[in-house]
Order: structure tokens, then C-alpha cells, then sequence
């Protein structure tokens, strides 16, 4: 039989994740915690701190951010828009970003394989 190998981390089938309260800012850095990843998909959370950012970049998936606390400027190509609680924004994959909390912030990040 071949066993399926999971790289699931908190994250077992019928859990509850609870994605504001799993991962705590924490002052002058940026955290993170990794809740799947796949050949195909990866989720993650981050907490940011005021003024903690990722500077340009571009990945080979979509990436998706979901802010669940917080506001972020989030900056694809040469574009900046600030996104607040509640709000999700593409970052198409191949494309620049970049991101800087403006105040401290927790966002999922759903990278996806298209």
C-alpha cells in the first residue's frame, strides 16, 4: 500500500483552525507558521509588526493574502494599495510584490499552483 505522505502541520481533516488567535505578533519581526504546503499549494500564516515588510519579490504561484487583523501595503508591480481587515488581494504569480504592515497585522497566505 502506498501511504500518502502529509506535510499538514495544525491542520488535520475536520479541525477548527483558529487563524487569528494561532500566531502572535511579536515586536520588531515578522512570524510565521506554516499550515500546509504541497507541490501544488501553500498556506500560511504571518503576523507583522508596525513596519515590518517583505521586500520585492515575485513567487511561481498565485499567492493570495487575506488580512485578518490589521493593514498592510501591498505592492504588485509598481502599484500600492493598502489593505485592511477582511480584505483579500491577488499578487499574480511571476509579478513583483512587496508588503509593509502599517500597524501590526496578521494575514493568511494562500499560494496556489494555476
Amino acid at each position: 500500500m502506498n501511504k500518502k505522505i502529509s506535510l499538514d502541520n495544525n491542520l488535520p481533516a475536520g479541525h477548527v483552525q483558529d487563524l487569528i488567535n494561532d500566531i502572535q505578533v511579536n515586536p520588531g519581526a515578522i512570524v510565521s507558521k506554516t499550515l500546509r504546503k504541497s507541490q501544488n499549494m501553500n498556506l500560511t500564516l504571518f503576523a507583522f509588526d508596525t513596519g515590518q515588510a517583505l521586500s520585492g519579490h515575485s513567487s511561481p504561484m498565485d499567492a493570495y493574502v487575506q488580512i485578518l487583523m490589521g493593514v498592510m501595503n501591498i505592492t504588485i508591480d509598481e502599484t500600492t494599495q493598502a489593505v485592511k481587515t477582511g480584505q483579500v488581494i491577488l499578487m499574480p504569480a511571476g509579478i513583483n510584490h512587496a508588503l509593509e504592515a502599517l500597524e501590526p497585522t496578521k494575514m493568511l497566505l494562500t499560494m496556489v499552483r494555476v
